[in-house]
């Protein structure tokens, strides 16, 4: 088989995963998650039932397709970050980049979206489990980086995760009333235990904005009333962590 054969072949499977992605996630905002089975987008994707779970062995992953991403950011954001550069650093300064980017992984997904999330609780549950699994893997980076105080490290990777926990609320809590909020509020979130789209990150899934000018505006208010809040988070854990696992110099 040729090497060109072999890249058409994997072209075909990305574009059946994303057009499965995108009728399940039409159907999901039309229908709800719940209401929608692996049949109905099964059918509406003109692909069998099989096709469908073998591109996503759970339903929820239709909803939450970037849920490794998610997974994996803190404990990214900390094993990339430069020479002199703390953990809380790290995650603080990559949450602001993806705020400026207006990545749905944070939870930049829309109201239509995150409405659908926080009105089926099996994706309140997943994204629960999404947020539990993303400080499990960061703290395993941090105790990598700390050999000698493995407890430390899952206790700062505790306070990260926390804080990012907040954030994501209060993002989906704003997306959710489709306006930018106080921004003087760390709080603004109310019960960040049930976010709207995309448990902890924000969108694991397809992001379900408009293309209109308010759409942008209310982005933009958003991302910057965010940004407030964000700085005032972790800078509340500075005189706790800050100087907690500061990348030397190579």
């Amino acid at each position: 088989m040729s090497i060109d054969t072999l890249g058409l072949r994997e072209q075909k499977k990305r574009e059946t995963r994303q057009a499965i992605s995108d009728h399940a996630t039409q159907l999901f905002l039309e229908r709800g998650f719940d209401r929608t089975t692996i049949a109905d987008i099964a059918a509406a994707a003109r692909v069998a039932k099989m096709t469908v779970t073998n591109y996503f062995p759970r339903k929820e992953d239709l909803a939450l397709d970037h849920h490794e991403e998610f997974v994996a950011g803190l404990a990214q954001a900390v094993a990339r970050r430069p020479a002199g550069e703390s953990a809380l650093g790290a995650v603080r300064r990559e949450y602001l980049a993806a705020l400026e980017r207006r990545d749905p992984v944070i939870g930049f997904t829309g109201p239509v979206f995150a409405r659908m999330i926080a009105d089926s609780p099996t994706l309140v549950a997943r994204l629960r489990d999404l947020h539990d699994q993303r400080e499990e893997a960061l703290a395993r980076q941090l105790a990598t980086e700390t050999p000698g105080d493995p407890l430390t490290a899952r206790a700062v990777a505790a306070q990260l995760a926390a804080a990012d926990r907040l954030l994501f609320r209060d993002l989906q809590s704003r997306m959710l009333a489709g306006t930018a909020g106080d921004a003087g509020d760390p709080g603004h979130a109310g019960d960040t235990s049930n976010p709207g789209h995309a448990g902890d990150g924000g969108d694991l899934g397809d992001d379900a904005h408009g293309d209109g000018q308010d759409d942008d505006a209310r982005d933009d208010g958003t991302a910057a009333a965010l940004a407030e809040v964000a700085r005032r988070v972790f800078g509340l854990l500075e005189p706790a962590v800050g100087a907690y696992a500061v990348r030397a110099d190579r």
